[in-house]
């Protein structure tokens, strides 16, 4: 295998650790918030929070996305000289527009606040998170950049830095803030994640200035801005489509709860029952259906400079082996989650969420979202290949469908048909995005590897239910059935996966194999 191929995995690899590990410190740091704030905190920084990610999106204008594709065509090519005009370029639009919308949610920050709060205590938090646009902004411009270099250790050592400062300031503020009242202490929570990606940015540049680009003679941010406008136009191509599809996504997330809502009133289903049943879905089924998502996330990252520099150098070859490599891993990861998601729907609910009842909404989903192992990839491919367009229709799309789909099943059969609609929606996304690049480059594939996974996935579901049904027998705690259950039909799973050969870290010449 390649150097190249090489580098793409292992960045996946380092980035899913930096993910795993992030996710950890996440969990304690939100724990430790639950408790010390309770319900009514909680509340107050979920009110406070939503127009950062819109800000945020807006600034970005979906550079990053770019940047990375950019600077990984660009390195390739060897313009250093490129390299560093599409920084200067990136960071002097993230910079201003940053600013600028920074500056007119401070100066109107009162305005908003009694538009968006419905409880004012949340002033405070919004004050203290605001400040986070432009930090967040630069930061993602040169994680964009070492993203296209392929450098994934230094995103993946600053990701964990930032999680790790904010769990030490969350704990010091929150502390320090909380003889004051609870909208003190959310205010100090909020400033703890500013603070936490201030040092991440910190870290970002010193990483820069020790590895990126030197300073070439003669060069000017004058003359980078005064030549930069065709880099800026290939910049927008990109990351307009990108930014449209964040724009797209933040207003459905927005009205969603309301679409489900309705279609359920028009099932005959009260405002109360409507209520819990939307919990059941958004607060318990999809947090364990996304729950193995920082795998593909992180293979994404890395895919979209993989595909772009394999792009530039034509090398087509190339570019199908890093797809197959993408699809395969997706579908190694999806397969046993999937399982896993199905089988123990109902205990895992009770056990994690004392809640039974949402088993069978997350029985439904698994199933089809399956497929969303493998939209990730195809997203990412078609960034790669400088498609954004194609990325923002085919989104536009599904979401349509998955709107129509929510609103006549839900009103039809309640909150099994909003479930349906819901896995609906990714299904149509995946397949669109197959499409469209099978009408770009094609998308040559064989069965064979998808047909051994369908039958670990058998005998790791009938081993699964075996399992779980005779150690419960014997009298052992749900909790003790379902780890012992889980863990035997992943061990035989990993098992059927080495005796096919699907699954070979050795042989670097198999097509389908995945060599670290």
């Amino acid at each position: 295998m390649s150097q190249h191929g090489q580098s793409f995995m292992r960045g996946t690899l380092v980035l899913s650790v930096a993910a795993f590990i992030n996710r950890i410190l996440g969990f304690i740091s939100g724990m430790y918030i639950a408790r010390v704030l309770g319900a009514e905190g909680i509340g107050i920084l979920m009110m406070a929070h939503p127009l950062v990610p819109l800000v945020i999106t807006i600034t970005e204008l979906g550079l990053p996305v770019a940047i990375s594709k950019l600077v990984a065509e660009a390195h390739t090519r060897g313009e250093r000289m490129k390299v560093r005009r599409i920084l200067h370029v990136s960071l002097a639009v993230t910079g201003v527009l940053s600013v600028a919308l920074t500056t007119i949610s401070l100066l109107g920050s009162e305005w908003i606040a009694s538009i968006l709060l419905s409880d004012q205590r949340a002033y405070y938090a919004m004050l203290a998170i605001t400040p986070i646009a432009p930090i967040v902004a630069v930061s993602a411009v040169l994680k964009g950049y070492f993203r296209g270099m392929q450098q994934m250790n230094t995103i993946a050592a600053s990701d964990v830095l930032e999680h790790t400062v904010q769990i030490a300031c969350v704990l010091a503020l929150v502390h320090l803030l909380l003889p004051y009242g609870v909208a003190y202490a959310a205010a100090g929570a909020m400033a703890a994640s500013v603070v936490s990606e201030a040092i991440s940015l910190l870290f970002l540049v010193t990483s820069y200035k020790l590895y990126g680009e030197s300073k070439m003679p003669g060069e000017t941010w004058v003359s980078h801005l005064k030549q930069g406008k065709s880099t800026l136009g290939e910049l927008l191509q990109i990351g307009l489509p990108t930014t449209g599809h964040g724009i797209i996504h933040s207003l459905y997330s927005t009205f969603q709860p309301l679409l489900i809502t309705t279609s359920l009133a028009l099932a005959g289903i009260g405002t109360a029952l409507a209520t819990k049943q939307f919990g059941l879905l958004a607060g318990y089924a999809f947090p364990l259906l996304f729950m193995p998502s920082f795998i593909t996330q992180s293979l994404s990252t890395a895919l979209i400079p993989a595909i772009g520099e394999a792009a530039a150098n034509k090398n087509s070859l190339l570019i199908h082996e890093r797809m197959n490599q993408a699809m395969i891993l997706g579908l190694l990861i999806g397969a046993p989650a999937t399982v896993i998601l199905y089988e123990w729907a109902t205990p895992l609910t009770t056990l994690v969420y004392n809640a039974p009842e949402a088993g069978l909404l997350l029985k439904i989903l698994a199933p089809m979202f399956f497929m969303h192992y493998f939209d990730a990839p195809l997203h990412a491919i078609l960034l790669g290949l400088g498609r954004a367009k194609a990325t923002l229709w085919n989104y536009v799309i599904a979401t349509v469908f998955k709107g129509v789909s929510i609103f006549v099943l839900g009103s039809q059969f309640g909150i099994i048909g909003v479930a349906y609609g819901i896995g609906i929606g990714i299904v149509i996304q995946t397949l669109l995005n197959f499409f469209s690049i099978s009408s770009s480059i094609g998308f040559y594939w064989s069965i064979r590897p998808y047909v051994k996974v369908g039958i670990c996935m058998m005998l790791m579901a009938i081993c699964g239910h075996w399992t779980y049904n005779y150690v419960a027998s014997h009298g052992m705690p749900q909790l003790w059935c379902v780890i012992t259950s889980i863990v035997c039909s992943l061990f035989l799973y990993f098992v059927a996966l080495i005796l096919t050969g699907t699954l070979n870290w050795k042989s670097t010449h198999h097509r389908f194999s995945i060599p670290w």
